[in-house]
């Protein structure tokens, strides 16, 4: 990656933040932290590596994505939207009476969302059914998964990461949006999640651990993910939920919060000015 490629995927992560805050702000409550801690994992995936075209969202030779937490939703609808899936005015409907924009993604409402997801834990399974059907069909795109905290406290996944390895699906690359917060605090007082790597690795997936707002070492563990051929591949991003906004950032309570007129403005206008600072 050269310094031109960094700089522009930092900026529109800086963009794809003040979209996220702008499309919560309109209804004034939403799930800030958990959008804020994927953003760089997202502009990563949409506008460097996968193999998509807005203007035929169905095809069947794509890459695909699920989001398995689901409840980050808006950040997936900023991307959507600002690469061409959906006019950007529609975000000002986010959550709202007959939206095409639900608080949890829905495949059946929105462009561009591949899986509809909500209960965590469920996300992975249907993105390991979704390898095996790109292998059975002889299907040239891969999938690509992002997951929880909430998604590792589950069985359900588990049984996922079980059945790929079994697989060999080579065609399947997860992410964990480890930010180590859940709805009620810190994952280390609901249920600790501690040695993800090593636990990944014993199931058999080709592992690694990156910090997860660095976009040159969440690259090359991509690079390297995308190499492999005969094991799934997992990478464990160490993120910050809330990321960049002043006084939310870090806190467990910005899962689902209420969003002032007044405060947005204020975060709007600072994301404003690190746009403008990497043009």
């Amino acid at each position: 990656m050269n310094r031109d490629d960094l700089r522009k995927l930092r900026r529109k992560a800086a963009e794809i933040r003040r979209l996220t805050v702008e499309e919560i702000a309109h209804l004034g409550i939403g799930h800030v932290g958990g959008s804020m801690s994927i953003v760089e994992i997202l502009v990563l995936l949409y506008y460097r590596h996968l193999k998509i075209d807005p203007a035929r969202p169905k095809l069947e030779t794509r890459d695909k994505f699920v989001m398995s937490k689901g409840h980050a939703g808006p950040a997936l609808y900023a991307v959507l939207a600002d690469r061409g899936f959906f006019p950007r005015a529609l975000l000002q409907t986010l959550n709202q009476g007959g939206t095409n924009l639900p608080s949890h993604c829905d495949m059946n409402r929105t462009p561009g969302i591949d899986m509809t997801t909500g209960s965590l834990g469920q996300g992975l399974s249907a993105a390991v059914g979704i390898a095996l059907g790109h292998r059975l069909k002889r299907l040239p795109g891969r999938v690509f998964a992002l997951i929880g905290d909430g998604d590792t406290n589950e069985g359900q996944t588990w049984e996922a990461a079980m059945s790929a390895a079994m697989f060999g699906l080579g065609n399947l690359v997860a992410f964990t949006d480890y930010n180590k917060m859940q709805i009620d605090g810190p994952i280390e007082e609901i249920m600790k999640t501690d040695r993800l790597l090593d636990r990944w690795t014993s199931f058999g997936w080709h592992t690694q651990q990156v910090p997860g707002h660095d976009f040159v070492l969440l690259d090359e563990a991509l690079q390297r993910a995308l190499g492999e051929q005969h094991r799934p591949s997992m990478i464990i991003a160490d993120t910050i939920k809330g990321k960049d906004l002043p006084g939310i950032e870090g806190d467990y309570n910005n899962h689902n919060m209420p969003l002032g007129e007044e405060q947005a403005e204020m975060l709007i206008a600072l994301l404003k000015k690190k746009e403008e600072a990497l043009t």
